[in-house]
This record gives structure tokens, C-alpha cells and sequence, in this order.
């Protein structure tokens, strides 16, 4: 029987969330502390816990079938590989930064200057696309102390809450891109492979449209359920139940994150009352 084969931080930001989706789907995981492999018991897939940087070229190699990266690595290393879906954690930008003391105004500062990055692709298509000529110093680790110590003026590199870079007294004036969590799967998947990913993915998607969503249970008098229904964006309809006074109904829905508080009070403005959310485990369409 075909095992995929999925590729995850051995350490690092993703690692943790990782784990997490794959539980989340399911998928119990056989994993003792140190291993660089591991299996699943109950579906057919093998963890391979690898280098970060590595990742992109045993995709592209077929050593492993799948992969959870971010992004920004995958436009900066593998751009051939196809993202199969975005995953929705480990947000971050790929953003320039350089000395709070320098008069930024705006990209045409860049010129000329030297900047350090991990990222050379990826800040040399920016800059290409800007017309800016810089000379790119490649730097793996610890970025953000470059200017300090004199070997550039500005910097390329990850930046999620900011606070690393006010810590060495840098301010984020350019943001190239923005990346989160993908799965990604190597080009040599054969038949029997990409079937066994159709599955993963359609319980990632499930988890991913429950993380994103509320059910919502209200109480509604009959002569306001019309405004209440217009308001509600429901997966298809809201499902009404009546309720034992006569007069009353009971209106159950799902609403999307995004959109839950202004929801919220359009419904107790319409006249809906005894409003209770709840979590979704998962939410199969």
C-alpha cells in the first residue's frame, strides 16, 4: 500500500502548528522525542522532520510527497512546487527594515545601499521590479544585527509581530510579500499517491472552514424572522424550528469569523434574542 510521505520543520515556528492540523484531521501520530521519523497508526503517512532549508529540494527530488512551509520559503526556493492549500497559521511578511535614525521616505532610499537578507531571490525580484540597484549580502541567521555591526544598511528578513526588529532598533519601512503556512506537494506524486492527498486535504479543509466559523443558535420573534434571515450569510439557509410559544422560532446558523461581531449586532438590533455561539469541531460540506 502507498504511504505519503509529508515533510515538517524539525524545528521552528511551523513545527508545533504542524503536528497540531494532522492531529486535528484524525491522524495519530507514533512520535518519540528525537525521532526524525515518524508514522501514523491509523492513516497511511510517514513524518519525516527535516531541516527547514532543505525542505523545497527533497520535494522537488521526490523524497517526500508533501510538505507543511511557509510561503515565503516556497517562493524563495520553490516556486515549481505546486501549494496545494493555504493553511491559515504562522502569518508573517517578508518586509525591509533598516536604522530607526535613517530619513526613510521612500524605495528610491534603497538605492545604492547594501542590504542582508535570507531571502536573496525573493528581495532581488523586488528590487528588480522597483528598479533599485542594491548589492544583497546573504546572511543565514540572526539578520537583524547587520546594520549594528556595520555590514549593511538595511535588512530583508521574516518579520511577524515586529518586536525583534525594535529590539535592535530597526523600523519596517518595505513589505515584499505576505506568507503564512501551505502544504505543497512534489510534482512526482503518482496516481494512487495523489488520491491518499485528496483525502488529507479534504479533512484540512474541514478543520480549516470549523476554525473559521461560529454556529449560532438564536431565539427570533416570527414577525422579524425575515430582517433576521437577510442578515444571516449562512452556509445555504438557516435552519427554523419553532419553539413552544407559538409566536417565537428558533433560527440555527454558521457565521464566518470575519464576520461574527458585526453579525452579531445587526441580529440584536433586528430583534433577535438568547444568543449562544458555539465552537465547530469540524465542518464537512
Amino acid at each position: 500500500m502507498n504511504t505519503l510521505k509529508i515533510a515538517i520543520q524539525k524545528s521552528g515556528r511551523l513545527h508545533g502548528e504542524s503536528l497540531k492540523i494532522l492531529k486535528d484531521c484524525g491522524i495519530s501520530i507514533n512520535n518519540g522525542k528525537g525521532q526524525l521519523k515518524a508514522k501514523a497508526s491509523n492513516f497511511p503517512l510517514e513524518i519525516f522532520y527535516l531541516r527547514n532549508g532543505d525542505i523545497p529540494k527533497y520535494l522537488r527530488d521526490g523524497v517526500v510527497d508533501l510538505a507543511i512551509i511557509g510561503e515565503n520559503l516556497c517562493i524563495e526556493k520553490g516556486e515549481d512546487l505546486p501549494i496545494v492549500q493555504k493553511l491559515g497559521f504562522s502569518k508573517c511578511r517578508v518586509s525591509i527594515a533598516v536604522p530607526k535614525t535613517m530619513d526613510y521616505q521612500n524605495i528610491k532610499d534603497l538605492d545604492g545601499k547594501e542590504i542582508a537578507t535570507s531571502y536573496p531571490n525573493t528581495l532581488k525580484r523586488f528590487l528588480n521590479q522597483k528598479n533599485i540597484k542594491a548589492d544583497i549580502h546573504l546572511i543565514n541567521g540572526s539578520v537583524e544585527i547587520a546594520p549594528n555591526i556595520g555590514l549593511s544598511q538595511a535588512i530583508c528578513d521574516i518579520v511577524s509581530s515586529g518586536s525583534t526588529l525594535f529590539k535592535n532598533n530597526l523600523k519596517e519601512v518595505e513589505t515584499i510579500l505576505e506568507s503564512e503556512a501551505v502544504l505543497v506537494s512534489s510534482p512526482q506524486l503518482n496516481k494512487e499517491k495523489q488520491s491518499l492527498l485528496d483525502q488529507l486535504s479534504f479533512r484540512i479543509s474541514s478543520v480549516l472552514r470549523a476554525e473559521n466559523s461560529k454556529y449560532v443558535l438564536l431565539n427570533a420573534p416570527n414577525n422579524k424572522l425575515d430582517d433576521i434571515i437577510k442578515i444571516l450569510p449562512g452556509m445555504k439557509s438557516p435552519t427554523i424550528m419553532p419553539l413552544a410559544d407559538k409566536n417565537w422560532s428558533s433560527v440555527h446558523t454558521v457565521i464566518h469569523q470575519d464576520q461574527f461581531w458585526e453579525i452579531i449586532d445587526e441580529l440584536k438590533t433586528a430583534g433577535a434574542e438568547s444568543i449562544l455561539i458555539n465552537s465547530i469541531d469540524k465542518m464537512i460540506l
